[in-house]
């Protein structure tokens, strides 16, 4: 794994420092190695920058940026099948001179040109500068495991794996974007391929750009969409086999994930999706493999026993650490340097600290990210189907009527948990027309009409990937959900989280379950077996009953979360007083005071407000703090 950074300046105001100080921010993610390449043209500047974690081939022959003949690249991540896609060159001819998957991408794309990329398999983003054609290829993988952010303002092109190496640069705009703050608001995450910075983007997961110099145009294109294997037909095919074929595809997407030349671990929550992972890779070895968990002293937050029983069943070497408030206190604070757009998942804080804990042992660790996306694991599925159905007509009445109510004024009720919040989500459920606006609408924290009332100024209403499931002409609702959360909720929010708390510590994270091979088949199969009876995952569990006992795995589900709410009234309550006060809201002008104040205060004294809304307001302050106001 590794940080990659660079430009290309049409005014030529960019040198080679500036490209020094960019990649010197993106240390954290490859300590081993750095190196930079910088050259003139007659009309523009270029440079690509690199930081290297050595993961494979860790001989100086990996050193990038990597030439061969007229073409340059810079590349952060891992081709798994590097060594077939190599030999199949070997026989063509093409020779050799390290045994790293970064000469393999350009020996490939020297052979097939950006076709390249349908060899490929794996999580990677990566810049090829092509000095005979002046052209800039960059590129991001299917799911978007690996982040590229780019901006393109006044002739100055950046692109870079975190945002930060975009503030070295002095003429980089560092504007907010009122839209995506908005977005943000709602979401706890901005989704692609919005930034909170204006002329600022995401490449989006499965596309290319390619980017004429000569003629200074820049054109993205799509490779790959999850939306066609949700398109194909279902597979006629009995549950059994189901079953059979999706084990032998796991079992070789996950072992394809062990290729290291240093030492590799798993991230073991006590889940199905960290257990499938755990339990596959365990059973055909005779080395034992090294699992980390983290666990909370909370009730109702704690895993940490369930997944001790579950690793001393599979005999791994397990090691487990109890996070406290003193721990999330030494976090917080770093959160904003490590999330460099504003991130609100309190999930981060664990996920920081277990990167930390599997660091001090391995290099690269295994993360059981996107099984509940792929099989179907999150209760928001059934809910979204069951709350679009009924009548239009009596569910639109029914929002009017609601409409009518002042809920301040209804008795008892008032005064349930995030009551305001729920009340204002019922309606616009009422008023939706398909399940998938209902999921939108209950992955927002802060209803759309809230964000609206909080962010002052005219924001533009930001068009996100919620909206992917039109792309879906036969698909029944269950896979349309699944389709529209595999290139939201998992990219923008699980994948980011994950990326950034692995790459602050130098650990390499690797997501075993998003392989194409494991998405494009089990897209294909009957909704019916990923959930069954309302059994959610129902696919994926009987694989993992294949290898683990039931008493050990069926047991209510626990977020991997901070128990934030609870630390947020003693030690960490210091933390909304600070940030969440009207000075320093009044002098910043993004977001309204009063109903920030208002709420902030509710909570404090006891009242059942619902504390992500005000962390996601937290969070953003702290990030404000930290990247505006220098």
């Amino acid at each position: 794994m590794c940080g990659i950074s660079g430009f290309i300046d049409f005014k030529k105001n960019s040198t080679e420092s500036i490209l020094s100080s960019m990649k010197n921010s993106l240390n954290h993610r490859g300590p081993d190695d750095s190196g930079i390449f910088f050259d003139e043209t007659p009309t523009y500047c270029v440079g690509l920058g690199h930081n290297r974690l050595s993961i494979l081939d860790l001989s100086m022959l990996g050193h990038q940026p990597m030439m061969v003949d007229h073409l340059r690249i810079v590349f952060n991540g891992e081709i798994y099948n590097f060594k077939e896609i190599k030999n199949e060159l070997l026989q063509d001819g093409v020779t050799f001179k390290s045994n790293t998957d970064t000469e393999v991408i350009l020996r490939s794309f020297q052979k097939w040109g950006i076709a390249c990329l349908q060899y490929f398999r794996g999580m990677f983003s990566f810049v090829i500068y092509d000095e005979l054609e002046q052209k800039l290829w960059i590129v991001r993988d299917r799911v978007g495991v690996k982040p590229l952010y780019f901006y393109y303002f006044e002739n100055l092109f950046l692109f870079a794996s975190e945002l930060k190496a975009f503030h070295k640069h002095p003429n980089f705009i560092k504007e907010i974007d009122l839209g995506s703050l908005a977005l943000f608001l709602q979401y706890s995450y901005i989704p692609g391929p919005h930034s909170i910075f204006k002329h600022t983007f995401k490449l989006e997961p499965g596309h290319y750009i390619e980017f004429s110099l000569k003629e200074r145009s820049i054109k993205p294109t799509p490779y790959w969409s999850v939306m066609d294997s949700y398109n194909r037909p279902k597979l006629n095919i009995s549950e059994i086999d189901a079953i059979d074929r999706t084990e032998k595809i796991l079992t070789e997407s996950f072992n394809y994930r062990m290729v290291s030349d240093v030492p590799v671990g798993l991230f073991l929550s006590g889940g199905f999706d960290s257990t499938a992972v755990a339990a596959l890779l365990q059973k055909d070895r005779t080395e034992r493999l090294k699992t980390f968990t983290i666990g909370f002293d909370v009730s109702g937050f704690d895993e940490a026993p369930e997944a001790r029983k579950i690793a001393e069943f599979l005999g791994t070497e397990h090691t487990e650490y109890y996070c406290t408030p003193e721990d999330a206190l030494a976090i917080i604070p770093k959160l904003p340097e490590i999330y460099d757009e504003p991130f609100a998942d309190n999930s981060s804080v664990p996920t920081v600290l277990v990167s930390q804990l599997a660091r001090k042992n391995v290099t690269v660790a295994l993360s059981g990210d996107g099984g509940d996306e792929i099989f179907g694991g999150y209760h928001k599925f059934n809910q979204s189907i069951k709350m679009s159905k009924g009548i239009p007509a009596l569910r639109s009445v029914g929002a009017g009527i609601m409409d009518m109510i002042n809920p301040d004024y209804l008795p008892i009720i008032k005064n349930q948990y995030n009551f305001s919040t729920r009340y204002e989500k019922i309606k616009l459920i009422l008023r939706s027309k398909h399940p998938a606006e209902v999921l939108n609408i209950i992955s927002s924290y802060i209803p759309k009409t809230e964000v609206d009332s909080i962010v002052l100024g005219k924001h533009e209403q930001l068009r996100t990937n919620f909206d992917g499931y039109k792309q879906l002409s036969n698909s029944d609702y269950l896979s349309q959900l699944l389709a529209v959360d595999y290139i939201t909720f998992l990219v923008d929010n699980n994948l980011t989280k994950m990326d950034r708390a692995t790459m602050s510590v130098a650990l390499e994270g690797r997501e075993p379950f998003l392989d194409q091979h494991v998405i494009e088949f089990v897209a294909q199969l009957p909704s019916a077996y990923k959930i069954k009876n309302g059994v959610t995952k129902s696919l994926l569990k009987e694989v993992v009953y294949r290898h683990v006992p039931r008493s050990l795995m069926d047991r209510p589900k626990k977020p991997f979360i901070a128990p934030l709410s609870v630390w947020f009234m003693d030690r960490l309550k210091d933390f909304f007083i600070e940030y969440l006060n009207d000075n320093r809201l009044k002098s910043e002008g993004h977001l309204n005071f009063e109903p920030i104040v208002k709420m902030r205060n509710q909570f404090l004294s006891g009242k059942n407000i619902n504390h992500q809304k005000l962390w996601n307001i937290l969070v953003f302050e702290m990030w404000y703090e930290k990247w505006m106001k220098k």
